[in-house]
């Protein structure tokens, strides 16, 4: 079964097809500034050349229709014709209380994803949008959604509710929902794979370090906690974004500066984080190589970045009475030997110990950077949530089929509610 992912934005699109036979992707690309003139389709084929071709392409019906031609071209394409695309999987940043995994599309999921809009306004009308151009293309293939808030729903009200009047809540869904989820859920089933120790009986801390950064605590294979909240704002400082703060600061900031509601809300996403302490730079190896060379902003904003990063991870192994797994991944986990260096050679009261070479050395692909007496084992594991997607919309476009396979032609009974 081959499985085209799609992730939508409200101007661009990523995709990937995997063939699932053997999970290897066929393809992979992008469309950037979709809505404009000079509209860039990029397509890498897995055994060929990068192309690049820019044309108008003023919608995202038309992006993926543009897609799909180059996936079948004699030339350029991985497959023989559209009907070698057998479902789609979409990444939907949130799916609120609702959605607990991944599941079909319908009008009700739909529905739910454009409610859910206020939640998420800057990725899920990209979602629901990429998912209706699809749907022009492709009527008849399945299509599934995978929530990147979905992972989280195992969490306690202790961890997810907020110490605000219950209103909010109740009224209006103001809770801590966590994101990051397919990453997270990804590299802590491959990190029990890879230890050879069964998921369900393990303490672990997972650090997706990116641009975007979160912590998640996965107490026995099951999301105890996680360091963003109702939006991807809350938690470890990141590139451009905040992370916590005194909520105080807000009207403080709106009162002193005659800053709009909006201002604050773009200060607080884009202009802040790494960005602002820094001086200007919000790339991590930009941070490293200027603090090297004696820049004060810049070590301030490591060592600012580095010290949150490692309060939440001792705050989690307290939530979880104990660690015996700490796993790196994304653009800055991966890479920076140094945030990993200077993260764990401050847990040693935790027992974590690291083998300098492994964390050093080690380039590409999952590998044990703890030495061998080191009471946590400490993994460097690339996240791979394209993977995650196919899998998840393999699994339930194949459970449909079996179903639709084994369905009474004649009945009219309802879908079960969500």
């Amino acid at each position: 079964m081959n499985i085209l992912v799609i992730n939508a934005g409200s101007s661009s699109l990523k995709y990937q097809l995997f063939d699932m036979t053997r999970e290897t992707v066929l393809a992979k690309g992008k469309v950037e500034r979709i809505g404009m003139e000079t509209a860039m389709l990029t397509h890498e084929p897995a055994d060929r050349p990068e192309l690049r071709e820019v044309s108008e392409i003023w919608d995202h019906t038309t992006a993926i229709r543009k897609v799909l031609r180059i996936l079948v071209d004699p030339k350029e394409g991985v497959l023989a014709s559209m009907e070698d695309v057998h479902a789609v999987g979409h990444r939907v940043v949130h799916g609120g209380e609702t959605f607990s995994g991944s599941v079909r599309i319908d009008d009700v999921v739909k529905r739910e994803i454009r409610r859910l809009f206020d939640l998420a306004p800057l990725h899920n009308p990209g979602a629901l949008t990429g998912i209706l151009a699809v749907e022009a293309n492709l009527p008849h293939v399945p299509q599934v959604a995978v929530f990147d808030t979905a992972f989280h729903q195992t969490m306690p009200p202790v961890s997810f509710r907020y110490a605000i009047p219950n209103v909010f809540y109740k009224k209006h869904g103001v809770r801590r929902y966590g994101f990051h989820g397919t990453s997270h859920q990804y590299v802590s089933e491959r990190a029990a794979q890879r230890s050879g120790k069964p998921l369900d009986d393990m303490k672990m801390i997972t650090c997706h370090i990116g641009n975007g950064a979160s912590v998640a605590a996965i107490l026995n294979g099951k999301s105890l906690d996680t360091s963003m909240g109702m939006t991807p704002l809350e938690g470890l400082m990141m590139g451009t974004r905040s992370g916590d703060i005194d909520p105080a600061i807000v009207p403080f900031a709106m009162d002193k500066e005659d800053l709009s509601l909006g201002e604050v809300n773009s200060m607080l996403n884009k202009h802040s984080g790494l960005f602002a302490v820094s001086g200007g730079m919000g790339d991590m190896r930009e941070i490293v190589e200027a603090a090297s060379e004696g820049d004060r902003n810049a070590k301030l904003a490591f060592d600012m970045y580095e010290y949150r990063l490692r309060k939440y991870i001792g705050a989690y192994a307290a939530a979880m009475n104990g660690l015996d797994t700490l796993v790196f991944t994304a653009g800055v986990g991966e890479n920076s030997a140094l945030l990993r260096k200077t993260v764990c050679e401050r847990l040693t009261f935790m027992g974590v110990k690291l083998d300098d070479a492994a964390n050093e050395s080690g380039t590409g692909g999952d590998r044990r950077i703890s030495a061998d007496d080191s009471q946590v084992d400490v993994w460097v594991i690339p996240t791979n949530e394209e993977l995650m997607i196919a899998r998840d919309a393999f699994r339930e476009a194949s459970a449909s089929s079996e179903c639709e396979g084994q369905a009474n032609p004649d009945s009219t009974a309802p879908s079960p509610a969500l």
